[in-house]
């Protein structure tokens, strides 16, 4: 299964990590605020995606095949098919497919963050 348009952009050790990941950038540079990016990403059998943080944007991230755990802001969880993880911004992210036969195939949909709420003034 490809997701996306014309050759990937090739990462290697993303993020301190290691092994490859395929990345195509499914909006092309089009402007569709508030999202910032969305990307369809291949990290191959055995990969991992050192953590990182969210420096600019939330972010979504949608398994769509594969076996895999996300690592958010230190916790761990399963990560596969009809997997949803919200990254706030600031946020931090690992990825790691635990195949080593088999691709971990994903989605990220980033978003400029809300802005926060105000915080009511005494006696409002």
């Amino acid at each position: 299964m490809q997701i996306g348009h014309g050759p990937p952009s090739r990462r290697q050790a993303m993020f301190g990590g290691h092994g490859e990941v395929l990345v195509w950038d499914l909006l092309a540079g089009q402007p569709a605020p508030p999202f910032t990016s969305v990307l369809s990403c291949v990290l191959e059998a055995g990969g991992h995606v050192g953590r990182h943080v969210q420096q600019r944007d939330s972010e979504i991230v949608i398994g769509l095949t594969g076996c895999g755990e996300a690592t958010v802001d230190g916790r761990a969880q399963p990560f596969g098919p009809g997997t949803v993880v919200f990254l706030p911004f600031r946020s931090t992210l690992e990825l790691r497919n635990e195949r080593v036969d088999a691709p971990l195939r994903y989605l990220i949909v980033k978003a400029t963050p809300a802005p926060a709420e105000p915080t009511p003034a005494p006696g409002s």
